[in-house]
């Protein structure tokens, strides 16, 4: 009886568009988006990305830093270039899987990838690059 009081006084409450059932729908959305671009889109030539790796983007006072998730994948079949506004990191997964192997799931992605991030205004180098527990771990400095 009190919350009907209160929202019968106070009038109905100021609602945030990105919270509560809406904003979890967004995000639902936002992912099955990425998700269709990860898992179905295929490129134009034969030889295109097949998929692309989620990522973490922060940056503190030092470093822009991103992580890519990449378990499976090893440190030397990852490529990754920038030229100062763009970076790109590119590369594959490959089956493990022989030929006379009977594959009963498959839900990792395999094949090449390649994810390619505008960067924030200015310009970048890369500074760092580590492999920690499955991540590529990029550090870039921003020039002024």
């Amino acid at each position: 009886m009190t919350l009907v009081t209160s929202f019968i006084l106070n009038g109905p409450p100021v609602r945030n568009p990105h919270a509560g059932l809406f904003g979890e729908a967004l995000e639902m959305l936002r992912e099955a988006d990425r998700m269709h671009r990860q898992f179905f889109t295929l490129a134009g030539g034969h030889g295109g990305p097949r998929w692309e790796p989620p990522i973490d983007i922060f940056e503190d006072a030092h470093a822009l830093v991103v992580r890519v998730a990449l378990p499976g994948v090893p440190a030397q079949a990852i490529a990754v270039h920038t030229d100062g506004a763009r970076l790109s990191i590119v590369g594959e997964r490959r089956l493990a899987a022989g030929h006379d192997t009977t594959i009963h799931r498959l839900e990792i992605p395999y094949g090449r990838f390649e994810r390619v991030i505008d960067l924030s205004p200015g310009r970048y180098e890369v500074i760092a690059r580590e492999f920690i527990d499955g991540c590529l771990v990029l550090a870039l400095r921003r020039f002024a």
